[in-house]
């Protein structure tokens, strides 16, 4: 019976070593350095299996149920979704040494999120911002706006109207263009009163007649071969854009810019789902990318700002100078983040984005 039992921990220990040591990614496309998630690898010996998800619904449908994924790049109103939803697991502190060097502003528009900082880490976050056609507004005279920039060529029909021949795109997105609304009337991004709404959705119908299109995606397409001059969009399709243009080689330069008014800050976030069945590798491997110069190779790789503010003298400098990536002190003060809306706000805010969509508003 001794020989029994000896041979039967043997075999469980012998299983154990041979078990794959591994910890399972889902995230967005391309969102790390290659060689830093080699480096995790030959550090460790845990392999990474890395999936990807084409939207923040498809993130939030993976998630539902049993999944075997241990670390999940989230985006901030998917996060508070999944928080209540009781998806993710609070995260061991203790287990992430490096969280000493991160950005105490962006650890703040995450904390809207998930209030405490209990369930997630800030990984890279960007802007909503004015992308443009350089030269199309140089020949329409407009491009001296955008030093600083104003969401007045959004929100003054009169100002719009000059981008309204080469093309404007405006973002499918009714929460953000709401919350951009009220911060340019002056009141609470966050403001669930209907007459502040009304007066967000009065400003939004103005711009209606000089709108080509309402995206939902690809506005990086548009921006890069020339077919829009003027767009909403998140600064690190602005950059995309930019980027991808210079490599076609199509003659098209595209510009960022943040309005001066402020605007919607966006994030990113590393968490670990409640049932990840590799726990311990999980927060290695976030604490892996929290340090200094791992988080600055993921942004000199993706080209957006990271969360560990200890990772600046590691970052390319013209990434690093790059105002529309890393704004400075006095534009990061006036930047917000705004948690999702009751049920009540967001039916009222579906349907008069609808209204405004159709042209039949006011």
């Amino acid at each position: 019976m001794l020989l029994a039992v000896c041979l039967c921990v043997a075999a469980l220990a012998t299983h154990a070593l041979a078990e794959p040591r591994i910890v399972n990614i889902l995230a967005w496309g391309d969102y790390f350095d290659p060689r830093s998630l080699d480096e995790f690898t030959a550090e460790t010996g845990v392999r990474i299996v890395y999936d990807v998800y084409p939207s923040r619904e498809a993130l939030e449908a993976r998630l539902r149920g049993k999944t075997d994924y241990d670390v999940v790049v989230a985006p901030g109103p998917a996060l508070q979704s999944l928080i209540a939803a009781g998806a993710l697991r609070k995260l061991d502190k203790a287990k992430l040494s490096n969280a000493t060097g991160l950005w105490p502003e962006v650890m703040a528009v995450l904390g809207v999120f998930d209030p405490g900082n209990q369930y997630a880490i800030p990984y890279l976050w960007f802007t909503a911002g004015l992308a443009f056609d350089v030269d199309k507004a140089n020949e329409i005279g407009a491009a001296a706006p955008f030093e600083p920039a104003s969401w007045d060529l959004i929100f003054r029909p009169d100002r719009l109207a000059a981008f309204a021949d080469c093309g404007v795109f405006v973002p499918d997105n009714p929460e953000e263009m709401f919350a951009i609304a009220l911060r340019y009337l002056r009141l609470n991004p966050a403001s669930k009163s209907l007459n502040d709404l009304r007066r967000a959705a009065e400003l939004l119908g103005g711009m209606r007649r000089y709108v080509k299109k309402f995206p939902s995606s690809d506005d990086v397409g548009a921006l890069a071969n020339g077919d829009v001059c003027l767009a909403v969009a998140w600064s690190s399709d602005g950059l995309q854009a930019r980027a991808r243009a210079k490599e076609e080689g199509n003659g098209v330069d595209v510009g960022y810019a943040i309005p001066r008014e402020g605007t919607v800050l966006s994030l990113d976030a590393l968490v670990v789902p409640k049932d990840a069945p590799h726990g311990d590798a999980a927060l290695s491997f976030i604490n892996f990318l929290l340090r200094p110069e791992i988080a600055a190779r993921n942004t000199n790789a993706t080209k957006l700002a990271n969360g560990v503010i200890a990772s600046k003298p590691w970052i390319a400098k013209d990434i690093l100078d790059n105002k529309a990536i890393y704004p400075d002190p006095e534009t990061m003060g006036r930047l917000f983040a705004v948690q999702n809306a009751d049920l009540a706000t967001q039916k009222f805010i579906a349907r008069e984005w609808a209204r405004i969509k159709t042209g039949k508003y006011p």
